[in-house]
């Protein structure tokens, strides 16, 4: 028998498919990012007080383009970079989960809303009473980093961790992680913006318990602009996920279980994303399954489609199992997501039921979901009948009960 061939992959290869893995949305911040910063470098542009977000700008001459402008734009190299390497794992999880359009649609969001906290804050504390404050009406901050502390927010929200991991030097509670991000980066360098910061965190916050659901379209507004001619273009390419769903080979933050210590997004997602640029061996073998994927399906980008099975059961399975009228039919049933392949090489989410049939009980049962896994996603908008069949369907992995009801609203 013919021994595998073992091949060297280069350094070019390498970031090639780096690149390439990241999303459609998420790569397209970090070129924009990457060009105004190279611009402003080559031309010799420093005049940051123009585009910044200044409060005293903002209420004085109502410049409000500074609210976007300002996360656009970079002062220094390490700046610029720092950002969109903590931006490439993150914004690539929560792309794949929301789809491209609802991600950009919340980044605007959220920058909108920082600002509101930002100016908000910085009026209060510069004209209270006791001891006025002027100074924070005179600052000016610039990049992403605000929007960055919000999805920090969002995303630990969403895996579902107790304890993440900082610098790999300690570990603190989930919910705490984002705070002692923001007090760390204020030891470590002095000259960056601690409300800019801190407002970032203030609108995660508000999004994840549902303050923000009277301004979040729905799936059939999302699914209109991807429809638009004038979209037709982006919505064409590979990398774009639509928002009815991901990629079947896409990596969504799914954790083993709730207990589970992350590394976190400062140390473990920035690792695997420089790691992956070296030079790693490979084998022509097939590889094993990956756990979190079960099934085949369709990479992202790729120009040959393999086997699927059928899924028209499936979908009509997990009809039945979301169904109102008939929430126990979970227990019944396992669910894991898997993906049905569009015309186009895209995916959307699909119910793939296993192990047990309905003649047959389950050999295991799944736990009850937690008050709390229901009050994170309802407070995102999704009916608590719906959540509590999702969530025990996808044996408590709330990455996973959000694809299901996602693929429902779709």
């Amino acid at each position: 028998m013919r021994p595998n061939i073992v091949t060297e992959a280069g350094l070019q290869t390498r970031v090639g498919q780096w690149w390439e893995s990241i999303p459609f949305l998420t790569s397209a911040v970090v070129v924009v990012c990457g060009v105004i910063y190279l611009v402003c470098l080559m031309s010799g542009y420093d005049s940051f007080y123009e585009i910044c977000f200044l409060p005293t700008a903002v209420v004085s001459h109502f410049q409000v383009y500074r609210i976007y402008t300002s996360i656009l734009f970079h002062g220094s190299l390490l700046h610029v970079l720092f950002n969109m390497l903590a931006l490439v794992p993150l914004g690539s999880e929560l792309e794949r989960i929301m789809g491209s359009i609802r991600l950009a649609y919340l980044i605007i969001l959220l920058a909108t809303t920082n600002a509101i906290f930002h100016l908000f804050i910085a009026i209060l504390v510069a004209h209270n009473p006791f001891h006025p404050y002027p100074y924070l009406m005179n600052e000016c901050a610039i990049g992403f980093s605000g929007i960055l502390f919000s999805m920090i927010v969002i995303e630990t929200s969403l895996s579902g961790v107790q304890s993440r991991s900082v610098f790999g030097l300690f570990n603190v509670p989930a919910k705490w992680y984002a705070f002692i991000l923001l007090v760390v980066f204020q030891l470590l360098m002095t000259n960056v913006s601690l409300l800019g910061h801190l407002c970032g965190i203030l609108s995660g916050f508000a999004y994840i318990y549902g303050l923000f659901n009277f301004l979040m379209p729905g799936a059939s507004s999302f699914s209109a602009i991807e429809a638009s001619s004038w979209l037709s273009s982006c919505v064409r390419r590979p990398k774009f996920i639509l928002c009815t769903g991901g990629s079947p080979t896409s990596y969504i933050p799914t954790y083993s279980g709730q207990n589970t210590t992350s590394s976190g997004l400062l140390t473990g997602n920035i690792w695997r994303n420089l790691s992956s640029w070296m030079p790693q061996r490979e084998t022509s073998a097939q590889a094993e399954q990956d756990y979190r994927f079960p099934g085949r399906g369709r990479s992202l980008g790729s120009g040959q489609s393999e086997t699927v099975p059928a899924v028209n059961s499936d979908s009509n399975l997990q009809a039945r199992l979301l169904d109102n009228s008939n929430p126990d039919l979970s227990s019944h049933l396992g669910v894991t997501a898997t993906r049905e392949p569009l015309l186009d090489g895209r995916s959307s989410v699909a119910g793939n039921a296993v192990g047990a049939t309905l003649g047959r009980p389950a050999l295991l049962q799944h736990p009850a979901p937690s008050e709390e896994q229901i009050q994170k996603l309802v407070s995102m908008g999704f009916d608590k009948t719906q959540v509590e069949v999702a969530i025990s369907a996808a044996d408590g992995d709330l990455n996973v009960a959000v694809e299901i009801l996602m693929s429902q609203q779709g």
